[in-house]
């Protein structure tokens, strides 16, 4: 098989299943949790499973593809180091994979980044980069790559993003086998290309929901046109969502693995990082109230007697910020 057919092909699970084992402690096996509480149990569902990411290292799913595609590089490469781009939580999880792997990471990040993802990533042995926008951060990634002879790692696309997160969702089928519905956030798309990827293999008969917030609806526009598309600005609260293009890889495999996907509001975001808070008392960014939003909002109607999963993404939120929209959710 050519190099170029085997990009091409969707990891199956035993592939998974090696990358999982490969990963070892690196990567924590988060828990499933079973949540049950006011709002959640007027839905009706039979069970409500959380898939709880956010405990993972970094603070969310993203070393899992990080790490997946930086133990493909040969010795002299990781010598030579790598370079990304990120708003703040691939930043982090490049880094973090460097550290653990004795590499050495330079990152890209827009200016409007959160400062204590920045300070992260300098902390976990980063070098970051700022630049005027997310856009820009793309092209100066580009020049490091050109320049410095490091190996661009991907934030959202490529075989070895999918092959990482789906190690998420593999774990998740195998901690709740019973499920009937799992319900992903969708920034670029890598982690619901492998998530709903490894679902579609174990339980057969789940579906497979991705949820984007409205101002960085990427994958919806790209659905409606049969090929990936562009955004020109990130209008969201929830800046790790906030790709700002739908790539070839991931969009072919959210194409077949994804059975629909729904769009929420920074409004439906604040208000589900104050219920995760109040009920389930778990501190999230928004992006990892996406799940959450999507369940109350546009599915609320559609899960009763259900077995539902969320994936809960992240967690990578300084206090101020995330009391501002923990006291805008409690208003709204």
């Amino acid at each position: 098989m050519s190099e170029q057919e085997h990009g091409s092909k969707a990891p199956g699970l035993g592939e998974i299943q090696s990358l999982r084992d490969k990963l070892g402690d690196l990567i924590r096996r988060t828990p499933s949790w079973q949540w049950q509480g006011r709002q959640v149990d007027a839905l009706g569902c039979k069970s409500l499973h959380l898939k709880l990411e956010l405990f993972q290292h970094t603070g969310t799913f993203k070393p899992r593809g990080a790490l997946a595609n930086m133990m493909a590089l040969d010795a002299a490469q990781l010598q030579r180091g790598v370079t990304s781009v990120s708003a703040g939580n691939h930043a982090i999880a490049t880094s973090y994979a460097a550290m653990v792997l004795g590499s050495s990471a330079k990152v890209v990040m827009p200016e409007n980044a959160n400062p204590a993802r920045v300070a992260t990533c300098k902390s976990l042995g980063g070098e970051v980069v700022l630049v005027p926008d997310v856009h820009q951060a793309f092209a100066k990634t580009k020049q490091i790559e050109e320049e410095e002879g490091r190996a661009f790692i991907h934030p959202f696309d490529g075989r070895g993003v999918a092959l990482g997160t789906a190690t998420l969702g593999l774990e998740f089928a195998q901690q709740a086998p019973e499920l009937d519905l799992v319900v992903v956030p969708i920034g670029g798309g890598g982690l619901c290309a492998g998530v709903s990827t490894a679902i579609k293999q174990a339980l057969p008969a789940c579906k497979v929901i991705g949820v984007e917030p409205e101002g960085a609806d990427s994958m919806h526009r790209s659905f409606a046109a049969g090929s990936p598309q562009k955004i020109d600005a990130v209008r969201t609260i929830a800046d790790s969502l906030g790709a700002p293009y739908a790539a070839q890889y991931s969009f072919d495999l959210c194409r077949q693995n994804v059975d629909e996907l729904v769009l929420v509001s920074d409004e439906d975001l604040c208000r589900c990082m104050h219920t995760l808070f109040a009920e389930a008392k778990l501190a999230v960014e928004p992006a990892g109230a996406a799940s959450t939003a999507a369940l109350l909002g546009p599915l609320r109607d559609r899960v009763k007697g259900l077995n539902v999963g969320l994936i809960i993404c992240g967690s990578n939120i300084d206090h101020s910020t995330y009391a501002q929209y923990l006291a805008r959710g409690a208003e709204a």
